[in-house]
């Protein structure tokens, strides 16, 4: 089985004899930050450059940069990351600068940009920035723009900021395996005039899929609809940290889909607008309200919202297998089935076994052993007991007095007296019925059949 140590040296044992870059060229690369850490950062305010209102990447981070001779330099490094999907669980995934997505970009438009990629996988690589209006050979496609990055190799891509929005970033070698391994990144564009399109909460994250086997840590990237893990930011649920907001803020949230099916992404609790495309924002007057946005693949969508009901809201694709984890497809639907002499049989040979299924998928309290690196379907607690969830699910954190840089968890929603939906405990009225009642089964019914049947 491949290990995180064997799996990361794997990877450098490639560049073994590969062109590597010059010291010389190496001392005048910018530096290339490395962030392992699963968790949230705090949104990165620009240390120079024009000023902007920065965004939160969910689970992620924001790639720092300097500045030489007005243009922004960045530098990624393509290579092996183990990430960490949830706590219990850690996977082998390609990436940039030590996580899969790679770190998010910022820039303010008409910024000149300059990155520096380096390739340290075990093949050639590019980078696509998708959705960016660029010199055709800036576009990263390899072999139709460019050469293929080669291991060991450093590409610099340079061109204007032109446009604001909302991007992504990805390879265009070797897609089938490069992407499905997790290499992505968000790039955000902020508008000039930092007035224009402001929020006070502004989020980003990309969905992706795995198809990872219980016991196992590394994809299975020939799969093509069959996948068992549903991510954001190649987290699951419970591993995927909350949205916090402010009572009365304006929120954005950002959306990018790099996998191989649309998701329709639900908030509960709001009504919300779609205020952006990774073709550019959508105008005021074309806007309409909405609580499900459906994003196809390929695509970026931007929703906005104010944050005016208080309260810890879910936030989850509303295709009902991206919100469970380790997934089995092969699994017959056992509702209604009493298999009880069966398990008692099998538990004979297999100590431990547990019947489930039989009443339906929730598995409340269930323990059942899991081989090594492996997720329960549906995990996490709540305030009032298991939460059958996984997946593409977390909780937007709605709530009054928080400050307005706190991005910390407040904890659990305190809900006033009266508000909470709870057992009812009194008289069960008696079941209507249809005017008439039914029919008793010593009366008759006649049908009557027709005799021709026409369209």
């Amino acid at each position: 089985m491949t290990s995180r140590r064997t799996f990361l040296s794997n990877g450098g044992a490639a560049l073994v004899g590969a062109s590597l870059v010059t010291r010389a060229g190496a001392a005048s690369l910018p530096e290339a930050p490395v962030q392992s850490s699963g968790a949230t950062s705090a949104p990165l305010a620009p240390p120079n450059g024009r000023p902007y209102n920065p965004v939160v990447t969910l689970n992620g981070w924001t790639l720092p940069w300097r500045m030489k001779d007005g243009v922004k330099e960045f530098h990624l490094v393509a290579e092996p990351v183990v990430r960490e999907l949830a706590p219990g669980m850690q996977a082998n995934l390609w990436g940039y600068n030590g996580q899969s997505p790679g770190p998010t970009i910022e820039v303010v438009e008409g910024d000149r940009v300059r990155i520096f990629v380096t390739n340290k996988l075990p093949e050639h690589t590019s980078i696509h920035w998708h959705g960016q209006i660029l010199p055709c050979g800036m576009d990263g496609v390899t072999g139709l723009t460019q050469p293929g990055i080669a291991p060991g190799k450093t590409f610099v891509y340079e061109f204007v900021a032109r446009h604001a929005g909302t991007f992504m970033y990805h390879p265009h070698a070797d897609e089938m395996q490069q992407m499905a391994m997790g290499m992505m990144g968000s790039w955000v564009t902020h508008p000039k005039d930092m007035r224009q399109h402001a929020v006070e909460r502004d989020y980003v994250l990309l969905l992706g899929a795995y198809d990872i086997e219980p016991g196992s840590y590394t994809p299975r990237t020939n799969t093509m609809l069959d996948f068992n893990l549903w991510t954001f930011n190649s987290r699951v649920f419970p591993g995927i940290d909350p949205m916090v907001a402010r009572l009365g803020d304006r929120v954005r949230i950002r959306v990018g889909n790099l996998t191989m099916t649309n998701h329709p992404v639900h908030l509960h609790g709001h009504r919300f607008e779609v205020a952006g495309t990774d073709g550019g924002w959508v105008r005021p007057e074309a806007r309409w309200p909405e609580v499900s946005v459906d994003i196809a693949v390929g695509q970026m969508r931007a929703i906005e919202f104010v944050a005016d009901n208080p309260g810890d809201w879910a936030f989850h694709c509303h295709k009902s297998h991206h919100t469970m984890n380790a997934m089995g497809h092969q699994v017959p639907n056992l509702i209604g089935v009493d298999h009880r002499g069966v398990a008692d049989k099998i538990g004979d040979l297999i100590p431990g076994y547990m019947v489930m299924g039989d009443k339906g998928g929730a598995m409340g309290g269930m323990k059942m052993p899991l081989p090594e690196n492996t997720l329960p379907m549906m995990d996490g607690r709540g305030p009032f007991g298991d939460l059958d969830m996984g997946g593409m699910f977390t909780v937007l954190k709605v709530r009054e007095g928080l400050a307005r840089g706190d991005y910390r968890d407040p904890g659990w929603y305190k809900h006033p007296a009266g508000t909470v939906a709870r057992e009812w405990t009194g008289e069960v009225p008696a079941a209507p019925q249809a005017p008439g009642g039914a029919a008793s089964a010593s009366e008759s019914v006649n049908v009557r059949k027709p005799t021709t049947h026409k369209h």
